[in-house]
């Protein structure tokens, strides 16, 4: 039986590594690598983790997965001096330790979608749609050109664009309607040399920056000094259509606000819109799957806007199809 999962992020992934044994996959992905908001924005000089931060591991399964990542050096623990600020003000410090990790990449967070899709047959740089044929589900690209026919569909894309790509008739149409994902900013700040801060990594609240974290404190990460800052989802969302260097401008302003610092002389300074960067926990984990069409969906978004979950969406799924296809 031949599934095409439609998208690498690591629902896809995990989707993929699951079902791999048992039948034939293929993972489609329109960015040039895997692993999604996983990911590492890279300078001459500076490399910055712009989508997920740290992740963390709370069910067996998870712990179970990680194994052979951390045997192999491709996530570490990151034991990061953490603040804690409500309207500018330090309500409370913690150094993070191995009571609970908090994993990431190395030397990047991109090496983990690379290391996990090492042994997958996945096609990078292929933006696609689907279309019913007597063959099954044909899989083609933006000029026309068939990738091929499979039994089975997977999309593990937001929920957003998986509505545009499966059909109407998919029977959990309405529920991916209600899925609301929202957007988020990085700004991405290199500078010559270390700012004075006595942390690592702060959390925020009473602004409209959530996140600042001295990306190159993380294990692994090149000496050259370098920022990441996240906005807050609320302010993304309010902001997607600003003008890039207005954007800029005020999130280096929020910044240097909260730090007490001057950012406007960094070295480099970058930015990237995620659209689709959040979504608040769920309460109905239904797996998204339609026998009668063959199709399939899965996605952090199924449960909530993290690593693991997004593992956990993948896990369930194929859990799901397994019992579905092999019985």
């Amino acid at each position: 039986m031949k599934i095409a999962i439609i998208g690498a992020g690591i629902s896809g992934l995990s989707t993929a590594i699951n079902l791999n044994k048992n039948y034939e996959i293929t993972l489609f992905e329109k960015s040039r690598g895997a692993g999604g908001r996983i990911c590492t924005r890279y300078t001459d000089s500076y490399n910055f983790d712009h989508g997920a931060q740290f992740f963390t591991a709370r069910s067996p399964e998870f712990k179970e997965f990680l194994k052979p990542l951390i045997k192999s050096g491709v996530i570490d623990n990151w034991q990061a001096k953490l603040i804690e600020v409500r309207d500018n003000v330090i309500i409370n410090r913690q150094q993070w330790n191995n009571d609970l990790p908090h994993y990431v990449g190395v030397p990047s967070m991109s090496f983990i979608g690379k290391y996990l899709s090492k042994n997958l047959n996945i096609k990078l740089n292929a933006e696609v749609s689907i279309q019913k044929s007597p063959k099954g589900w044909k899989v083609v690209d933006c000029d026309g050109e068939v990738f091929g026919h499979y039994d089975w569909v997977i999309s593990s894309i937001p929920a957003e664009q998986s509505l545009q790509l499966l059909p109407d008739y998919f029977s959990h149409h309405d529920a991916l309607k209600q899925k609301k994902m929202l957007g988020c900013y990085s700004l991405m700040l290199g500078f010559d040399e270390a700012l004075d801060l006595d942390w690592d990594a702060a959390q925020l609240t009473g602004t409209d920056i959530s996140w600042i974290a001295v990306n190159s404190s993380k294990p692994g990460r090149p000496d050259d000094y370098s920022l990441l800052v996240h906005s807050t989802n609320e302010w993304a969302e309010e902001h997607l259509d600003d003008d890039v260097d207005a954007v800029k401008a005020y999130l280096c302003s929020q910044v240097a606000e909260i730090i007490g610092q001057n950012v406007y002389s960094a070295h480099h300074i970058d930015l990237h819109q995620w659209r689709y960067a959040n979504i608040p926990k769920q309460d109905n984990n239904t797996l998204f799957i339609d026998s009668e069409s063959k199709l399939a969906a899965c996605g952090d978004w199924c449960k909530k806007g993290r690593i693991e979950e997004a593992f956990r969406s993948g896990f369930d799924l194929a859990k799901e199809m397994n019992n579905i296809l092999l019985n």
